[in-house]
């Protein structure tokens, strides 16, 4: 969308009615459309000549038909999805869809309805405007010849949890039936407002017996950012029964359960569901089931415009099969042959630790050699602060006695009160142990469980760390949103990994590239930020280093573990302990240590684990 008409419409108004009347105005200007007989969209008409509403009318004409070449529908959708309010945007997660994938996810699912389409009751249960029941309204009106009278009288359902967005759905269902020369009084719509998490369709209708297709992008909203009473709302479900899950887990279980008998679903949505806690027990509810599941996955491919989020195309129908059906996207191209699915069946899928859909047969092998992961070594989080900033410096001078401290103004802080510490995220790329390596104003004891000092002894034996801290104890304060409960004032915010443990394995817990593994047996070093094993022997310190940095490792986390942004995967611990560490002899491991040639480790635990990296097998 074209930037000054965004500017134009952000700079307008916050009020849904004053918005909606200048694009529905602009639209039929624009287009030279007459309203003769919809009393609906009449009153989004602006006719009053020498007000300022026509005035701005005009401006916002002028804009459009510079920067627009034509203004079409699919234009007023994605206008309407813009001007939702960012404090609404996060409540309800509402987010335009691509006409791309809208399309795709109609041809798929209506080609499973076939012939019964006349007759096909379609919904959308987080509708927003409405943009997937326009592109199914104006599929069914090609394949069977019904007038959109009819279509959105008896087949056309949506719900949303905005009325503003209800209102646009009728605004653009009209001007389509409009656009099309269906001028009438009055469309009946079964358009509502409400919550699909306490909604009931048989309210409405007694005679409901589900949708024949149910379309949608449920919404991206994640557990953080939930109010409470949705919280509640979703505990009705039982796929919300594992961790805290996100908005769109739900709509899985809400849209199955609405489904007529062979009915279907397409939903384009979050992938996270696959490996996360959160999906836990979404994956249960679809292994129990035996659910017909075929999945698009996109990976790191970013498919919307606006919104950096990981997704993958779901279509559920309701009949049972023993397999999911996956297809991993490369270049977002979208599969038009079922056959060119992989199939996992159920029994080799696991709804505890996760699923492993891509590269299935080889990442179940590599999972059942020896023992796994988790089993073995403890991964540990770094500190926890809460404000590192105030914490965690690069000294700037020192002389005998102080580190000096630049923020805002320069500090002396007393050498005896800091500590070495190291930010492990660093290591994604290959650095130099002493460039991650900073300090940390640390207002503990040095006992191998360290208490914060107290405060009088703080004050007495370092009084410069002690003004310094004073002078940033407003801020302190403000961690936690004002409600911490913190062992002293100035303490961490959290009291993880304080304790001194011998031999640390340092790693980051995201890397775009096989990240550095760097090795300390120094008891006081402390880390912030990534993470690390602990605890450990050298010689088993050394072992998990080589195979954590191997070739085949690097692979096991890009097929299964969760993507981020610019190809950035984690390494957070639940999505490595599964990964099998093998029963090495004591030969094999004085092998794997010694060998200096990364190449030649490679291709030994390549043959190891049975896996042959080729052309299909990319890491």
């Amino acid at each position: 969308m074209k930037q000054q008409v965004l500017k134009f419409l952000k700079s307008y108004s916050t009020l849904p009615l004053e918005v909606d009347r200048l694009i529905v105005s602009t639209f039929i200007k624009v287009n030279n459309l007459r309203i003769n007989n919809n009393i609906f969209l009449k009153q989004y008409e602006i006719l009053e000549a020498n007000t300022e509403e026509y005035s701005s009318l005009n401006k916002f004409v002028s804009i459009v038909n510079q920067e627009i070449l034509k203004f079409e529908l699919e234009d007023l959708i994605e206008l309407f999805e813009f001007v939702i309010s960012p404090s609404d945007r996060i409540v309800n997660g509402a987010i335009y869809t691509p006409l791309e994938i809208r399309s795709y996810i109609i041809s798929q699912t209506f080609k499973k309805v076939g012939n019964q389409l006349i007759n096909a009751k379609i919904a959308d249960i987080s509708c927003g405007c409405s943009g997937f029941l326009y592109n199914a309204a104006k599929e069914i009106k090609r394949r069977t010849g019904h007038n959109y009278q009819v279509i959105f009288q008896n087949q056309i359902f949506g719900l949303d949890i905005q009325k503003y967005s209800i209102t646009r759905s009728k605004i653009l269902l009209c001007l389509l039936a409009l656009s099309e020369g269906e001028d009438v009084d009055e469309f009946k719509f079964n358009l509502y407002e409400g919550d699909a998490l306490t909604f009931k369709w048989q309210d409405l209708y007694n005679d409901f017996q589900g949708f024949q297709v149910i379309l949608g992008n449920p919404p991206y909203v994640c557990a953080r950012n939930l109010e409470d009473v949705i919280k509640e709302n979703l505990q009705n479900w039982s796929v919300c029964n594992s961790g805290n899950p996100d908005l769109y887990i739900p709509f899985f279980q809400i849209g199955y359960e609405n489904l007529a008998v062979d009915g279907i679903l397409g939903y384009i949505t979050m992938n996270s569901f696959f490996k996360s806690l959160n999906g836990r027990a979404l994956r249960k509810y679809f292994e129990d089931n035996r659910a017909s599941i075929r999945i698009i996955d996109f990976g790191t491919l970013q498919i919307f415009k606006s919104k950096s989020t990981y997704t993958c195309i779901c279509f559920l129908e309701n009949n049972e099969q023993n397999f999911v059906e996956y297809y991993k996207s490369i270049k977002k191209e979208l599969p038009g042959n079922r056959s060119l699915y992989s199939r996992v069946n159920y029994r080799n899928l696991d709804a505890k630790k996760g699923w492993n859909l891509n590269n299935n047969e080889v990442i179940s092998r590599i999972e059942s050699v020896g023992t796994p992961f988790g089993e073995i070594y403890k991964t540990r989080h770094g500190i926890a602060t809460l404000r590192n900033d105030l914490y965690i410096f690069k000294p700037v001078a020192e002389d005998d006695e102080f580190l000096y401290l630049q923020n805002g103004n320069l500090y002396p802080i007393e050498k005896g009160i800091c500590k070495d510490i190291l930010n492990s995220n660093k290591l994604s790329r290959s650095i130099n142990f002493d460039e991650v390596r900073e300090k940390v104003l640390f207002p503990y004891d040095n006992e191998r469980k360290p208490k914060a000092l107290q405060e009088e002894f703080l004050q007495d034996t370092f009084p410069y760390a002690y003004q310094y801290l004073k002078k940033k104890k407003e801020e302190l304060s403000k961690r936690d949103k004002g409600k911490g409960n913190y062992e002293k004032w100035f303490a961490f915010g959290r009291t993880q990994s304080l304790e001194k443990v011998g031999n640390k394995l340092f790693f980051p817990k995201f890397s775009d590239i096989t990240p550095s593994y760097l090795i300390s047996g120094d008891d006081d070093l402390l880390f912030y930020n990534g993470q690390a094993i602990v605890g450990h022997s050298n010689e088993e310190m050394q072992l998990i280093k080589k195979i954590l940095e191997s070739r085949l490792f690097w692979f096991y986390i890009k097929t299964t573990s969760k993507p981020y942004s610019a190809n950035y995967y984690s390494l957070n611990g639940n999505y490595i302990n599964n990964f099998g560490i093998p029963n090495f002899t004591k030969n094999e491991i004085h092998f794997l240590i010694n060998e200096p040639d990364k190449n030649i480790i490679d291709d030994f635990l390549e043959d190891y684990y049975n896996v042959r990296f080729n052309e299909e097998l990319t890491y």
